[in-house]
């Protein structure tokens, strides 16, 4: 501690829950920075950052305690999911149907139970076959939750591992309402900020991009008349049409060229559900990613962009009205709010160095956005 506090003419120090953050100035002889304070960097028991572009003042942060993560609901909670996805693979591919899949909403609980029942009992074995879909779909939320844990990590921020939510597949197409990870200490800049919120979605987006790849490339046209020859998967015998982004519809006209309307194979569809997930998220509301992102590079001005995202969410629910439930699923999330809550040094510009991360990451949100998710 004392090491770095004597290259410093003024500093600052802040207790930030669990972690205390030191602010300093430079000496002159060691800006750049010098060997001597290069040396007491290397030896720093946690994170810093330059806070200027010209590498005057610098920002370190430590931890004071370390909650230890409780591994056990991690991995029942990624186990769980994993059997669910499995699920709704074995579906997906005509291999296996759920009990109340023709039923209504109470069926559709019932057989879920009946699902959980059947899987302790053994027959989880005949799940097996769902893997091409659930193996891609998984590995696509969890390198994007690590995205966002590993950046976290390198603020030395205090950041759970991932939380997935598994959803019984009498209940959900996909076995899963996503993943998440919660952040125990607070964001202190607008720097930290977007890094965190952008890193998700990109490392996310890379994946889910080379599995819809791959699964174009396995799935086939069939010669059915369809407007604007979309993209369809199977489910409980009946089809379902999905939407298109900018980006599926471009990669699917360029890898299945011809006419009719595509049937998606399973790891297309964990591509497609991977890229759609991506838009969500990057929605510019509140505690979304996107709400991250933009308020990192912006400010306050993000809650203009906030009330248009809603305004617009309503317009596109007239048509589709799973919107309805994203709006309220994403005020929920921020607590009522569409404009992101303030971190603590608000007024600190993001360095020019970090701002191509946002503009990458509205470029992706425009590629990968769905209107209509189900046409």
């Amino acid at each position: 501690m004392n090491e770095p506090l004597g290259h410093f003419v003024a500093w600052r120090t802040l207790r930030v829950g669990s972690r205390e953050v030191l602010e300093g100035l430079l000496r002159l002889d060691s800006r750049g920075p010098s060997p001597e304070l290069a040396h007491a960097l290397s030896c720093w028991e946690g994170a810093w950052y330059w806070t200027d572009p010209s590498k005057t003042r610098i920002t370190l942060i430590r931890p004071l305690s370390e909650n230890r993560p409780r591994w056990a609901i991690h991995v029942l909670l990624f186990v769980l999911t994993l059997l669910c996805a499995l699920g709704a693979g074995s579906v997906l591919i005509g291999e296996w149907e759920p009990a109340g899949a023709r039923g209504g909403l109470g069926d559709a609980v019932i057989g879920a139970a009946y699902y959980f029942y059947d899987v302790i009992r053994g027959d989880w074995r005949h799940l097996l076959p769902g893997w091409s879909f659930a193996v891609p779909l998984l590995a696509i939320l969890l390198v994007h939750e690590a995205g966002h844990y590993l950046t976290a990590r390198r603020y030395a921020l205090d950041a759970t591992p991932p939380f997935f939510l598994p959803v019984p597949p009498t209940l959900s197409p996909i076995g899963s309402l996503g993943a998440f990870i919660r952040l125990r200490s607070a964001v202190l800049d607008r720097r930290q900020l977007l890094d965190v919120g952008a890193a998700g979605p990109l490392a996310g987006f890379v994946l889910a991009l080379a599995i819809l790849l791959w699964g174009y490339e396995v799935s086939e046209r069939i010669a059915i008349v369809a407007g604007s020859s979309p993209s369809y998967v199977t489910l409980a015998g009946q089809p379902v049409f999905l939407g298109e982004s900018l980006l599926t519809g471009w990669l699917r006209d360029w890898v299945l060229a011809g006419e009719g309307a595509v049937h998606l194979s399973a790891p297309a569809f964990a591509g497609w559900v991977g890229l759609f997930v991506t838009g969500l998220n990057l929605l510019p509301l509140s505690q979304l990613d996107g709400g991250h992102i933009l308020y990192g590079m912006i400010g306050r001005r993000q809650g203009v962009f906030g009330l248009a995202t809603i305004v617009a969410l309503l317009y596109l629910a007239q048509r589709s009205p799973m919107w309805y439930v994203w709006v309220v699923i994403a005020l929920l999330a921020g607590g009522g709010r569409w404009g992101h809550p303030p971190v603590l040094i608000s007024e600190r510009h993001v360095p020019a160095s970090r701002r191509w991360l946002g503009l990458v990451s509205v470029v992706v949100f425009v590629l990968t956005f769905v209107p209509y998710p189900f046409a």
